[in-house]
């Protein structure tokens, strides 16, 4: 792998949609963070990353931090910069599932035969709810499998990976963390609505919402925008580039790239119930429980946290090669936040609740 040399670059531009003068209350909300990100982008040796948030039916703050291909100095732009955004993928699928459940295509307590025909059936019944909710015991990633440059070419193909092992415990009983569950549900979405899941992704939530610049991470295509993505190498103590992947097997579930200017939009539609009814959102944003009642903190793709002020958060965050990313939005209070980040394993848990502290109302 080639060394690469790390830079820090200023602001690129703070964007107060809509405002000649910006709100005081606004812009020392906007200095506060921009002071924890520019800390937090020396302090991790980010190489590059970008923040977009929307508060007040508008988007307040989106700005660029470090650069998209660092060796020719190519700024992050959350505008237009790509980045792999890992499991927040499953978010995006959900919407679309969503979709489906609303026109009663879909019926998340139906088994996955239903849908799903040829799936082997296992020792128990698992439905679609308990899949998409990691309480079905469907098994994550083994070994390199996460490193897999395969091309697979259709859903069907990718099911291949796990669809014989067995569950990993009773259905309900446990909750287990599956990206290969979200492969299912992708194959669940396909029998449901007729239509391969790329394409009706495309139509029906990524074209419905305006999400232009949200799509496939087809690895093997020039695709323009689409930042370089890295890997920290320790003992080197620099970042360098990260080995080629193909997540093509697992689109449903952390195959999308995004910006955060798309994300941000796309969490603007789930604070209204124009794209989904408040009955949907409700069903799909609701903690599971297994079967002994306790909370899993995850729904039907939606993750909820407690902030430290005891603010109810929605979202999901996202790690892939080359990728880490965090979205979240606060339903009550209108507010969406969205940082992207080009390298894997960036720690985000405390950058995620600082900007919830700065910017709930």
């Amino acid at each position: 792998m080639k060394k690469i040399t790390f830079y820090v670059i200023p602001l690129l531009f703070i964007w107060i949609s809509g405002c000649n003068t910006p709100d005081p209350e606004i812009q020392q909300d906007i200095s506060a963070a921009d002071e924890v990100l520019q800390t937090y982008v020396e302090e991790h040796d980010i190489p590059g990353m970008s923040v977009s948030v929307y508060r007040g039916g508008e988007v307040i703050w989106s700005k660029g931090y470090g650069y998209m291909d660092v060796e020719n100095q190519v700024p992050a732009d959350p505008a237009s910069t790509l980045f792999r955004i890992g499991s927040v993928s499953k978010t995006y699928t959900a919407s679309g599932a969503a979709l489906l459940f609303q026109d009663g295509k879909l019926d998340p307590n139906e088994p996955i035969q239903t849908y799903v025909p040829d799936f082997p059936e296992k020792e128990f019944e698992i439905t679609v709810e308990q899949v998409a909710g990691h309480i079905a015991g469907i098994r994550h990633y083994r070994g390199d499998e996460f490193m897999s440059d395969k091309k697979y070419t259709s859903i069907t193909e990718g099911l291949e990976i796990f669809k014989d092992d067995s569950l990993l415990f009773e259905p309900g009983t446990d909750y287990s963390y599956s990206s290969y569950g979200w492969n299912l549900i992708s194959a669940v979405m396909e029998g449901a609505s007729g239509q391969d899941f790329l394409p009706f992704m495309e139509t029906q939530v990524f074209d419905r919402l305006n999400l232009t610049n949200t799509m496939p991470d087809h690895a093997d295509q020039d695709i323009p925008n689409r930042t370089l993505f890295y890997v920290y190498d320790d003992s080197a103590e620099s970042n360098q580039e990260a080995p080629y992947v193909d997540n093509s097997y697992k689109w449903a579930g952390g195959g999308f790239l995004s910006t955060t200017e798309d994300m941000v939009r796309f969490g603007e539609a789930h604070l209204t119930n124009e794209f989904l009814t408040a009955e949907t959102l409700d069903r799909f944003m609701a903690p599971l429980q297994t079967l002994d009642g306790e909370s899993t903190g995850y729904g039907f793709g939606w993750s909820t946290f407690i902030d430290s002020e005891g603010n109810e958060w929605k979202g999901h965050s996202g790690g892939s090669v080359g990728g880490s990313t965090m979205f979240f939005l606060h339903r009550e209070n209108g507010v969406v936040v969205a940082f992207a980040i080009n390298r894997s394993g960036a720690p985000m848990g405390d950058l995620r609740d600082e900007l919830a502290k700065i910017f709930i109302d």
